[in-house]
């Protein structure tokens, strides 16, 4: 399987996001599964650097909207504008129209400004009074949010963070890292180490060799196995949906085709579990008084599913 291209697309963004391989490898997967990304951590650690370059790595169009609590759906969706010559509303697209749509500190809006992406990134479209408008593909939302210790911050409904394909935290650099961060910071914040690498068409047809991997039914049932288990752990008040376990495989395959196989494997599937599966969950109140993290229950829930042994040809 040839994924050079999306090799190509990591090392460039390696080049202004230091010591962060990991992250940035988890951002591609959530892009070649078509999925949309949550980024949640405290301010300054690259979280927008990040997205900007990735949508320049990739060459599509890019806007970013800083979410505060005075905005409304109409500044991300659009407006219809009175013409008086002609005397009929015409319609002006509003940021959302962009192939990456950046939502910058999205839980420092309302929940009703926050719940006008729902369509765009369930749909892939937008609806309005003049009709429908299908968004041009590929088109990813990427948000970042600050935790909610942090002043005038308002949570994502779960039906909201149910349309993340995953949420990724970045973390503070490590000492040595940091230091190659402040003797380039100019550069780093400029982009000018970044150039366009592949094409939306590059993309497209990326997506669609992540669709086509093959899956063996015994990985399609270590996934079920696994969601169904978070539905009944008496940690977990809320458990994963059907939709969570449709997006686990979508990453899984994702995860295979950057790694160049053609065939995914149960490996796969664990190392997504805990991004794709753990904002969309929710502790029970004796988890919560226990200080029990819903990565500390995913992983013992990961201990006692079984994981199959798959013999691939």
């Amino acid at each position: 399987m040839d994924n050079s291209k999306a090799l190509n697309i990591l090392e460039n963004v390696k080049r202004v996001i230091i010591g962060k391989d990991d992250v940035i490898e988890k951002v591609l997967i959530a892009v070649l599964a078509k999925g949309h990304l949550l980024i949640e951590d405290i301010p300054g650690v690259g979280k927008t650097t990040l997205v900007k370059a990735l949508a320049k790595s990739m060459d599509l169009s890019y806007k970013r909207v800083q979410f505060t609590p005075d905005l409304m759906p109409s500044d991300i969706i659009g407006i219809n504008i009175y013409d008086k010559s002609t005397g009929t509303f015409t319609f002006k697209k509003g940021p959302i129209f962009n192939q990456i749509f950046l939502a910058d500190e999205i839980n420092r809006t309302s929940p009703k400004t926050q719940s006008s992406l729902l369509q765009a990134m369930e749909e892939g479209e937008i609806s309005t009074e003049e009709g429908d408008y299908v968004l041009e593909e590929p088109f990813f939302v990427l948000a970042t949010q600050n935790p909610l210790e942090y002043q005038g911050t308002f949570p994502l409904p779960e039906a909201q963070l149910d349309r993340f394909l995953m949420r990724l935290f970045i973390g503070y650099p490590e000492k040595s890292y940091e230091k190659q961060i402040l003797k380039n910071y100019k550069s780093i914040k400029n982009l000018d180490l970044i150039e366009p690498v592949v094409s939306q068409e590059d993309i497209l047809d990326m997506q669609l060799k992540v669709d086509t991997l093959t899956i063996h039914d015994d990985v399609i049932e270590y996934i079920i196995n696994i969601s169904n288990a978070t539905r009944d752990c008496k940690d977990l008040q809320l458990g994963a949906s059907p939709r969570a376990s449709i997006d686990l495989l979508k990453a899984s395959k994702a995860k295979a085709f950057l790694e160049g196989r053609s065939y995914v494997i149960p490996d796969d599937a664990k190392e997504m579990v805990i991004p794709v599966l753990a904002h969309r969950l929710i502790l029970s109140p004796e988890a919560r008084i226990e200080r029990k993290s819903i990565e500390e229950v995913l992983e013992e829930v990961l201990g006692q599913v079984f994981i199959p042994v798959i013999a691939y040809e």
